[in-house]
């Protein structure tokens, strides 16, 4: 609870509107416990809320980038209440993900987890400030890992939620969600609701990405992005019957980006990834991930179905 904060952001007139999230939308982000608009266009300036999580002990603080998008000015709170004003280090918007920086020193943090190493029923914790419910700590499962839920969106998001049903409500938004020995396994970032507040299911970055995205932000202001050069579809099993394979999970590649990794290294159109670096490949999900973790200039190890035969492939990144 000491590394989780509380985050007020605010945006003086004439600075970017708030997103407009629609409450017909069923898979919503929930930072807006207290934002509220102005409608006759008046004067009076832009206000949300949400939590966030102390990734390092000189203070540089995680959070969603939609908690900050629309502010030009952030005010952070600590769980024994000192407030500080909080910069905006870098952000990447394809992630929901924002780094903040407030001054000072020893901050309390948290051990991280491995979030590939997290197991389905496994019990969590979800952290932060609900309805401005300070320090709130609500409990559940892992449900799903993986989740891609169309939230996002363009072809560059990265989305490979773990799904929960630990409580969450606006305000959670940018919160800690925790494993059972207390380390930090994700970063609470949307709901599945009808009616803005939560109904059974929430969604976190896992927290192997967050801090990929978040070590690239601290060290150079930006997230460096390495990508593999290909326009990919999920196989099932009408899609695996039309090629004439005996497998009905994997990632398929529909086509290559010229002079691309992919295509530099051999890959070729209907290759199916199974695998990369040892690690299964189900879906689409899982290969974002692990893409978006890697780095402009590693070799990655591809495992594709071509054909019905395995072939492995080394595949050096580049930046789009």
């Amino acid at each position: 609870m000491p590394a989780v904060v509380h985050i007020k952001a605010k945006a003086t007139p004439g600075a970017q509107e708030l997103p407009d999230e629609g409450e017909d939308n069923p898979l919503g982000f929930f930072f807006n416990d207290d934002f509220w608009r102005n409608p006759f266009g008046g004067q009076r300036p832009q206000q949300g809320s949400g939590s966030g999580v102390l990734y390092t002990s000189d203070g540089y603080i995680v959070t969603n980038y939609h908690v900050v998008e629309f502010a030009d000015e952030l005010e952070v709170t600590l769980y024994d209440n000192r407030t500080f004003e909080a910069q905006i280090v870098g952000s990447y918007k394809q992630s929901d993900l924002a780094v903040l920086k407030i001054q000072g020193a020893n901050f309390p943090t948290m051990e991280l987890a491995d979030s590939d190493r997290a197991e389905i029923g496994e019990w969590v914790l979800a952290v932060g400030n609900p309805f401005e419910l300070n320090s709130t700590v609500t409990a559940g499962i892992i449900s799903a890992k993986g989740r891609n839920i169309q939230l996002l969106g363009g072809r560059d998001a990265i989305e490979a939620f773990i799904q929960t049903d630990a409580a969450v409500n606006p305000g959670n938004s940018g919160g800690a969600l925790v494993d059972a020995e207390g380390r930090l396994l994700g970063i609470n970032t949307a709901i599945a609701t009808r009616t803005g507040a939560f109904q059974g299911y929430s969604f976190a970055i896992p927290i192997n990405l967050v801090s990929r995205i978040a070590e690239d932000i601290i060290a150079n202001g930006s997230f460096q992005r390495a990508f593999l050069g290909v326009s990919i579809a999920e196989l099932d099993s009408e899609y695996a019957e039309e090629l004439g394979l005996a497998i009905t999970q994997g990632v398929v590649i529909e086509s290559l980006s010229d002079s691309g990794s992919a295509q530099y290294a051999g890959l070729r159109t209907k290759d199916v990834i199974v695998e990369v670096d040892g690690r299964e490949i189900k879906g689409v999900p899982e290969l974002q991930e692990i893409i978006g973790r890697a780095r402009v200039g590693d070799v990655i190890s591809v495992k594709v179905n071509r054909q019905g035969n395995l072939i492995e492939i080394p595949v050096s990144l580049k930046a789009e």
